[in-house]
């Protein structure tokens, strides 16, 4: 969510700043705008909606300059519109801010009891009034800015530029991650390395309580006492070029396709196909993982999911007690820890805000940190203790498909390591996992031919106002991860359920109208499963069985529709039937013409509690 540029140039800025929004409108955001320094003087230009309509503005009423600060917001304080629009601006400073201030009501009151008149509901103007208010009494930008900040609670990453100043540009990061750029002739603020990419691969990652003060490329960075701070440059390997839709209608259609590809170079990094064991290129992971006690798996929406299903290969294959948690909840129920315990903890983007937080916490309270991410210069990447690397590259799509499976792919793996190292799995065993895993992107390839049929599938669950998802075992979480993504692009009412739980409730839901998805892989819960399918059959529900061509054999002459997905061992069977819940997904929401990749109200990055 939310995407911060802001660029100290030789050259117009806001032409470049644009191009930079357009790279972040992956994040998800319903506003955006851009304000430069015009002759000395604070110039704005902003929009309710997509960029398209920024640019627009823009070609009617250019924006010259050479020192700007650009937005993409995604609403939290305030209705999306163009007064709530960044950056928000007084006669002596203009800003824009990612996160949420906890405390704006209270400055607000402040301010307001002292003169100062807002024009905005958001959050973010305090900080407006607040570095006005130290420029008033005498301060300078540099020191206005670590005033005002002192004040602030919550999550923030903030960028600003005064009038006045025609080459200064200042950031300041709390909790919400923060970029700056190095260039020849020119410095750089951005939400992150993608933001930057397009002017720089040289960059550093501002810390918590640092202030960047940004002079073209004279670049100094201080720490949360003032001190001069010598924060990491590195190079990044994030793309300079746009991510097109390859000739895909959607970039969610475009991704779903690739899965074959990056579940295979995630698979290869981690699994040695001549030994058909896994490497996990890190023994401090292993060793962590065959001492501990406990496991603490933490992650948000999807990538939950994903840690749902480890939890079930961890317990199986390692015998290694698990805890899952989402992690908006995690900290704040107050986990017992051991102090041999482990916390892992999932994110597609590595800046997931409840998340980060629940991984500091885990720290703080003496666990060892494994982060699975898909972004390795994030926050999370560099606060844990270690990472695991997923390569799904990047993903534009609001709603995850390709990181999912890669998370799954890095989960395994792991269970199976950590199995061998806990003595639980015996070589043989590894092996046969290792082969069945080696053969799965050949089998995603197979099960995205079902393609056609559940085109047609979507126009009829298209109709549908519910829709009930049923799995058990490793399958229950992907029952969940079906319903997420059908009701978050398709803006259908979906639940997932543990399919022996049905009868407990919602049952009472089933009639002629209701689609019922039942993920039922030829298994040892499969018989189990397929008698919670006939209890929907027999109340008139309308089953849609995803199973193997067994499983369709044996159980699908009454069903309404069957998808079929190969047959594959146990292990490898949540990446195999992810893949029809996120095609059925993606067709009834075309079929319902909604905005595939930008669903309303959703954001990919979501760098607020």
């Amino acid at each position: 969510m939310c995407g911060i540029v802001g660029i100290v140039g030789t050259a117009p800025a806001a032409p470049a700043i644009l191009e930079a929004l357009r790279r972040l409108e992956y994040r998800g955001y319903d506003s955006a705008g851009i304000a430069t320094l015009v002759d000395g003087k604070i110039n704005r230009r902003r929009s309710a909606g997509k960029l398209s309509k920024l640019a627009n503005t823009l070609q009617d009423d250019p924006l010259p300059g050479i020192v700007g600060i650009g937005h993409t917001r995604w609403a939290t304080h305030g209705a999306p519109t163009e007064s709530n629009a960044h950056p928000h601006a007084s006669e002596r400073v203009a800003v824009v801010h990612n996160g949420i201030i906890e405390n704006f009501r209270e400055l607000r009151e402040e301010l307001t009891a002292k003169g100062h008149i807002f024009d905005s509901e958001t959050d973010t103007e305090v900080a407006v009034h607040l570095v006005t208010d130290c420029l008033d009494e005498g301060l300078d930008p540099a020191h206005a800015a670590i005033e005002a900040a002192k004040r602030l609670t919550g999550a923030y990453a903030i960028a600003m530029i005064f009038r006045g100043e025609e080459q200064l540009l200042i950031g300041v990061r709390h909790g919400s991650p923060l970029a700056v750029g190095y260039g020849p002739n020119e410095g750089y603020l951005g939400s992150d390395a993608i933001a930057l990419a397009p002017f720089t691969n040289r960059v550093s990652y501002l810390e918590d309580g640092d202030v960047a003060v940004v002079r073209g490329p004279d670049i100094q960075i201080f720490d949360n006492e003032g001190r001069p701070a010598n924060r990491e440059i590195r190079i990044t390997s994030a793309s300079a070029g746009l991510v097109d839709k390859g000739g895909y209608r959607h970039f969610m259609a475009k991704e779903i396709h690739e899965q074959p590809e990056v579940v295979g170079h995630t698979l290869s990094h981690y699994v040695d196909p001549e030994t058909r064991t896994v490497d996990l290129r890190d023994p401090a992971v292993l060793d962590v993982l065959a001492r501990a006690s406990r496991l603490t798996i933490s992650a948000c929406g999807t990538a939950f999911y994903a840690g749902l299903v480890g939890k079930y290969w961890f317990e199986q294959l390692a015998r290694l007690p698990v805890e899952a948690d989402v992690a908006s909840e995690l900290r704040y129920r107050e986990p017992v820890y051991p102090s041999d315990g482990v916390a892992l903890f999932i994110s597609q983007s590595g800046e997931t805000a409840d998340t980060l937080a629940a991984l500091r916490d885990a720290k703080h309270q003496g666990q060892k940190t494994i982060a699975i991410v898909n972004v390795p210069e994030s926050t999370i990447a560099r606060e844990a203790d270690m990472v695991l690397p997923t390569f799904a590259g990047p993903e534009i799509g609001v709603a995850s498909t390709k990181a999912f499976t890669c998370q799954l792919s890095v989960l395994v793996c792991l269970a199976i390591a950590a199995g061998r190292a806990r003595d639980s799995l015996s070589p043989a065993a590894e092996n046969a996992h290792v082969t069945s895993l080696l053969e799965t992107p050949r089998h995603i390839v197979d099960a995205l031919k079902q393609e056609p049929s559940i085109e047609a599938l979507g126009l009829e669950v298209a109709k549908a106002r519910d829709v009930l998802y049923l799995g058990r075992g490793v399958n229950f979480p992907i029952s969940l991860e079906g319903a997420l993504k059908l009701k978050e692009i398709s803006y259908i009412h979906a639940e997932g359920y543990a399919a022996g739980e049905m009868k407990h409730g919602p049952i009472a839901l089933i009639d002629e109208n209701m689609p019922v998805v039942v993920i039922a892989p030829c298994d040892p819960l499969f018989e189990k499963t397929i008698s919670n399918m006939q209890e929907v059959m027999a109340r008139g529900g309308k089953v849609i069985l995803v199973s193997d061509c067994r499983g369709i054999q044996q159980a699908g002459e009454r069903v309404w529709k069957s998808i079929e997905v190969p047959q594959a061992d146990w292990l490898a069977a949540p990446l195999l039937h992810a893949i029809p819940m996120q095609l059925l997904a993606y067709h009834t929401a075309v079929a319902k013409g909604t905005d595939v990749d930008q669903p309303r109200n959703l954001a990919k990055s979501v760098t607020v509690e």
